[in-house]
Parts: C-alpha cells; structure tokens; sequence
C-alpha cells in the first residue's frame, strides 16, 4: 500500500460509491500533516479544524474518521481507555506498535518486523487481506511507578 494522496483517496471513494467531499479532503490533509508521532482523537482534531477556521461539525468528523479508518487510510488506536485517537497509516515497513502508560498516558512508538510478520503469515493463512497490524501494550512507565512507591 502506498501512501494515500487526494487523488488515490478520491479513486478509491469513487470505487466504493462515495465521494471526496471537500470535509474528507481536509481532514486527510490534516493527518499527512500532523508531525510524526501524533495521533489525534475527533475533539482534538474538532479544535484544531476551528482554529484554522474550518466549519467541520463533530458529527462528521467521527464518521470521516470511522470511514477512513474502515478504508486503511487511518489507524485507530484506543491509547487511553475509551479514548480513541487516529494517525495516517504509513504504508509497510513504517508500521509501529505503541506502549502506553496506563496512568499518565505517554505514549512510545515502536517497530517490530516479528509482529508485522505474525501478522502477514496469520491473515494470509486465513485468506484476509492485512490492512493494518497494530501491537497496544498497556503498562506503567519508569517515573509513575516512581510515584507510586511508598516513601
């Protein structure tokens, strides 16, 4: 998979029935150009779309990003319990995993090509074509554990 530009969005929308509506068009222009290593939940995008001056309600900002998402043009991620946030999916080998803390919520990214490769060989096995392979490992980082021993 390549990486979505409007054009490729627009092809496959087209394919699919739907349109590039000028709303979809930039809210994709949003996550090819957000810096790498975030990842937007739909109110952080929802205000950062008002303060460029975009009037995008909520209502379809979710479902752009639940459309897009169902394509393979975004990944959802549930980073914080019940908090969803998107980022573009990078076409292979930029797919990462991420490693959350479950009480401040930092998040480090990661590569791993053993768990793309689990993956690959599972849904191919399975006659599924892999759209995403994406690892959450909840745990408690370095300075909150710190925090939480008793002094």
């Amino acid at each position: 998979m390549s990486a979505y530009t409007a054009s490729s969005l627009k092809a496959e929308l087209n394919e699919r029935g739907w349109r590039l509506t000028p709303q979809r068009e930039t809210i994709l222009q949003v996550f090819q150009n957000l810096p790498k290593n975030e990842h937007l939940s739909a109110e952080d995008l929802y205000t950062l779309l008002q303060n460029q001056g975009e009037n995008i309600s909520l209502s379809t900002i979710y479902r752009t990003l639940k459309l897009l998402s169902r394509m393979g043009v975004l990944r959802e991620l549930e980073l914080a319990e019940g908090h969803k946030h998107y980022e573009i999916n990078q076409p292979y080998p930029h797919h990462h995993h991420h490693l959350i803390c479950v009480r401040c919520n930092k998040t480090i990214e990661f590569k791993s090509d053993s768990i793309l490769k689990v993956g690959t060989k599972t849904a191919k096995k399975e006659g599924y074509h892999l759209l995403d392979c994406q690892l959450t490992i909840h745990a408690i980082c370095p300075r909150c554990q710190r925090a939480l021993l008793p002094l």
